[in-house]
C-alpha cells in the first residue's frame, strides 16, 4: 500500500527523523563515528523508532538547518543509498528520502524508498522528471531562499496566502508533468525562511491549507519556534514539541515529522480517542 493511502481522519502518520548527517540542527552526528555514518548505529536507531510507533522513516543526507552548507552530490549519495537499502532489507518499512537531487532520489527509490520529501519542492534540475518516471509519492515543501541564507531576513506580505500559492503552483507543475495528484502531500515549511511570527501565523491558519484537498505534513519538532515559546534549548523541547504537534493535528495535519516518536504516538492515541468520542 502507498504511504499516503494509509492516512485516515482519526489516525495520522508519524514520520521519524533519521538524519545521516554530521551537522543537522538537532541530532547531527549522532549516527557518525570518526566522521563516517555507522550502519550498526543507524539500524539500531531505526529499530527503536519503529518499535516506538513510527510509520515512516525519513532518511536525510543533507542538513537543511539555517546556515547549512550543501554537501557534494556524491557525499549525499554515499550517505543515503546504503542506509535506505539496509533499512528496506532489515525492516521492510515505509521509507521517505529527504533530498532535492535527482540522482539521489532515483537511487533511493531503487533501494526501497517510497516517498520523496523535498524541501525545494522539485525545483532542482531533473527532479520532477524522476518523480514522474518512477511514480514515487511526494512531499512538496515551501522554503523562502535557501538553507544557507533563509533565516537572515524573511519577508512576506501575507505569509499564509503566499505559502499556499507557492505550494499550489508546485502541485500544478507536478500534475502537468504527469504526476498523479493522489501521490502528493504538502508541507508549509515551518522554520524554512520564516520568522517566529510567520511560523505562528501559519500554525494559527493551518486549516486553510486543507482547502487544497491534499494530505498535510507538519514538521515543528524541536525547532526554533518551540525555543522561542518555551525559552528551552534543543534538548529540552520535548513537551513544547508534542504540544505543538497536537495543535497541528487540530489544524488538520495528516503526517507529523518528529524526533520524539514514542511521546508523539502517545499524544496521538489520546487525541484520537477524544476526537472519536466527540464525533459520537
Amino acid at each position: 500500500m502507498n504511504i499516503l493511502e494509509q492516512i485516515t481522519v482519526d489516525s495520522p502518520l508519524v514520520m521519524a527523523v533519521l538524519n545521516i548527517t554530521p551537522d543537522s540542527f538537532s541530532d547531527g552526528g549522532n549516527l557518525f563515528d570518526q566522521g563516517k555514518p555507522q550502519l550498526d548505529l543507524i539500524l539500531s536507531a531505526a529499530e527503536a523508532l519503529l518499535k516506538s510507533g513510527a510509520d515512516i522513516l525519513d532518511v536525510g543526507g543533507e542538513s537543511t538547518r539555517p546556515g547549512a552548507i550543501v554537501p557534494a552530490v556524491q557525499e549525499e549519495l554515499d550517505r543515503i543509498a546504503p542506509v535506505v537499502e539496509s533499512l528496506w532489507q532489515h525492516f521492510g518499512c515505509d521509507i521517505s528520502v529527504d533530498t532535492s537531487r535527482a540522482v539521489v532520489m532515483r537511487q533511493a527509490l531503487q533501494s526501497g524508498a517510497k516517498l520523496i520529501n523535498d524541501v525545494r519542492a522539485l525545483t532542482e534540475p531533473e527532479t520532477i522528471s524522476v518523480a514522474a518516471e518512477t511514480g514515487a509519492e511526494l512531499c512538496l515543501m515551501h522554503m523562502q531562499g535557501s538553507p544557507d541564507s533563509m533565516q537572515y531576513s524573511p519577508q512576506y506580505v501575507d505569509v499564509v496566502a503566499e505559502v499556499q500559492q507557492y505550494l499550489q503552483s508546485r502541485v500544478e507543475a507536478c500534475i502537468a508533468a504527469g504526476i498523479d495528484r493522489n501521490k502528493i502531500c504538502i508541507d508549509p515549511g515551518f522554520g524554512f525562511g520564516k520568522s517566529h511570527q510567520h511560523n505562528m501565523q501559519l500554525m494559527l491558519n493551518l486549516e486553510q491549507f486543507k482547502e487544497m484537498d491534499l494530505p498535510l505534513l507538519v514538521g515543528v519538532s524541536r525547532k526554533g519556534m518551540i525555543g522561542e515559546l518555551t525559552g528551552k534549548p534543543l534538548e529540552a523541547r520535548l513537551a513544547g514539541s508534542v504540544a505543538m504537534a497536537q495543535i497541528a493535528l487540530q489544524g488538520g495535519a495528516n503526517i507529523l515529522r518528529v524526533h520524539d516518536v514514542a511521546e508523539t504516538c502517545d499524544m496521538i492515541k489520546v487525541w484520537s480517542a477524544i476526537k472519536q468520542l466527540q464525533e459520537g
